[in-house]
């Protein structure tokens, strides 16, 4: 990217090998992931501010050059290319069990939907979670993660009948459409007729607004993304009326506190070798089409994790 703007400023190029530093590790992508903040990476509007010239993509899955040893890594940019560099302490070991496409849908939605449960939804046994966006990569790990980290009823949100019956089948207790307009009612349906406990909501806009208003007094809905580029406001007063809570959550934060990432990647890496948890694993792009995934992601044409083959 020398631009930033549509998906027309990705375009395939011809760099050098970056060479890693002394805390650095080279890899030899195998596959890149793509995450639904790269578009916001694109347009510049993500929470951290990008510069120019830019290889977008933060996370990738390959071999390193030093030991020879399969690796998934975060890269902070540079993902999207044949050849990435990452600071060591970010390099992660992948298990023989687990593939590519696994290792990455846990590197960041994993470790996202995990700490929704654990650090910003603070997620008590029994209580009810909304997951929107069920089937996208972070929503259908945090489906499958509900009931074994303590969620009493787990309601998903799906924009098509056929993401909607992936969400039952990947654990959900009930799956409704995320359509504004009765929504705040849909979901109290869902939830047998009582408000939630839990909203885990990256939309923004209008679905926001209807999921708060289904909250129970003491429930919390938890931003951790804002795809539709509408943030939202609530007043002071309204907090303190219904005893509601909104958290926001931003997975990086973590990365710089000792075993907080380390340890939901480690947890989420046995529970996917030990078959408990599943990766849905969409799309694998050439990396010449990475505009047309960046399209397919935003138009909510795709489900789970989607991929970049640099070989391809």
């Amino acid at each position: 990217m020398t631009e930033f703007g549509g998906p027309e400023v990705l375009e395939l190029a011809e760099l050098s090998t970056p060479v890693p530093g002394p805390d650095e590790v080279l890899i030899r992508v195998t596959r890149a992931g793509l995450n639904f903040a790269d578009t916001h990476t694109r347009t510049n509007s993500y929470v951290q501010k990008a510069t120019l010239p830019l290889v977008p993509g933060g996370e990738v899955a390959g071999v390193r050059e030093d030991t020879g040893e399969r690796v998934v890594a975060l890269v902070g940019s540079g993902g999207y290319a044949e050849y990435a560099v990452a600071p060591k302490d970010l390099v992660f070991a992948i298990p023989d069990a687990l593939d590519d496409g696994t290792a990455l849908a846990m590197i960041v939605q994993g470790t996202t939907a995990w700490h929704l449960y654990r650090t910003a939804g603070r997620v008590a046994a029994g209580e009810s979670v909304v997951v929107h966006g069920a089937a996208g990569g972070v929503g259908s790990l945090a489906v499958q993660l509900g009931h074994p980290l303590g969620a009493g009823r787990v309601i998903a949100t799906a924009s098509s009948e056929e993401k909607r019956e992936l969400a039952l089948e990947l654990g959900a207790d009930a799956a409704v459409d995320p359509a504004a307009e009765g929504l705040t009612e849909r979901l109290i349906e869902a939830n047998e007729g009582r408000p939630l406990d839990v909203v885990f909501e990256m939309s923004g806009g209008e679905v926001f607004d209807a999921s708060y208003r289904a909250l129970a007094p003491f429930g919390r809905i938890v931003a951790y993304g804002i795809a539709t580029s509408r943030p939202n406001e609530v007043s002071t007063g309204s907090l303190l009326r219904h005893s509601r809570a909104v958290v926001g959550f931003y997975l990086f934060h973590c990365i710089s506190r000792p075993g907080m990432f380390e340890d939901a990647l480690s947890e989420l890496f046995s529970r996917a070798a030990r078959g408990e948890l599943r990766a849905v694993v969409g799309n694998t792009y050439p990396l010449g089409e990475a505009a047309q995934a960046q399209i397919d992601l935003r138009e909510r044409r795709t489900t789970g994790k989607l991929l970049l083959d640099p070989s391809a």
